[in-house]
């Protein structure tokens, strides 16, 4: 019996492993128990990828289930939306009232000198826009329109003889498709004054003149007239005030206003070359 215990013992030994070859083991299992610390993002992200990740660690890593808590996030304040430029010129303008009013109503030193402060920076912000915005026509010729209409002395007097010889030749030949017709009345002291001055403008470039008396009278500058009997309303006139000048376009049969009232022959002649040769807009 105590043969074959020992015998058993003996075997019992011989299949453990020896103490020594179980060193490097019991040594390890320190260090696997000792964790390095991880960042609270990592954690975190973790715990949102398994509900029980924590709960299915080696015995010796970790003895809790617990997840680990979210660090709290600090608030992030939403951004401000920048300010639009007119939302700017608002605020100026208001501030500008409102330090007005404050000068007016309480006249103290402070307040008129705030006021007076506001105002003049306000007055040098427009005074640079002005120069910039000068510098900028000098610069740029496809702005600047004083090209096509000058304003000094010296341009504006080359413009104007240039715009008189184009006048020229557009009216020399303005008869050829052109005829006015020449609205008056008898009792129209102005009509008087405005028919001579008419024929001298026909003659000169070869219009034809016809004379409509809208009161029956005779025009003694054109004999050859005839009696308004709806010709005032045709040619686009919408009363009967005299003089009234209409310029009728034969090839298109429509008629042009060119104005009512006492014309100089200047004047009548720019009217006639500007609503027949100056596109709109171009003038001005």
């Amino acid at each position: 019996m105590r043969t074959s215990v020992i015998v058993f013992m003996g075997a019992l030994i011989l299949a453990t492993p020896s103490l020594a070859q179980q060193m490097p083991e019991l040594e390890a299992a320190p260090e696997a128990a000792t964790v390095s610390p991880a960042s609270d993002a990592v954690l975190a992200a973790a715990a949102d990828q398994g509900g029980d990740f924590y709960c299915r660690r080696r015995l010796g890593t970790w003895f809790y289930c617990d997840k680990p808590k979210r660090a709290p996030r600090s608030p992030q304040s939403a951004p401000t939306p920048s300010q639009s430029a007119n939302d700017r010129i608002k605020a100026i303008a208001a501030e500008l009232d409102e330090l007005k009013a404050r000068a007016v109503l309480e006249p103290t030193t402070e307040n008129v000198t705030a006021y007076i402060a506001f105002q003049r920076a306000q007055l040098d912000r427009a005074s640079t826009f002005a120069d910039v915005w000068q510098r900028a026509i000098w610069q740029n010729p496809a702005l600047d329109y004083t090209l096509q209409r000058p304003v000094s002395t010296v341009a504006k007097r080359a413009w104007i003889d240039n715009r008189s010889a184009d006048r020229s030749a557009v009216l020399q030949r303005i008869g050829q498709r052109y005829g006015v017709f020449y609205f008056y009345a008898q009792s129209c002291a102005a009509c008087e004054i405005q028919a001579p001055i008419l024929k001298s403008v026909a003659d000169i470039n070869g219009l034809h003149v016809q004379a409509v008396s809208m009161d029956g009278g005779p025009n003694r500058v054109f004999p050859n007239y005839f009696v308004d009997s709806g010709q005032s309303a045709r040619m686009g006139l919408t009363s009967r005030a005299t003089p009234s000048l209409v310029l009728f376009d034969t090839l298109t049969k429509r008629p042009i206003p060119i104005g009512t009232g006492l014309m100089a022959a200047d004047e009548i002649m720019d009217r006639i070359f500007t609503l027949t040769n100056v596109k709109p807009g171009s003038d001005f």
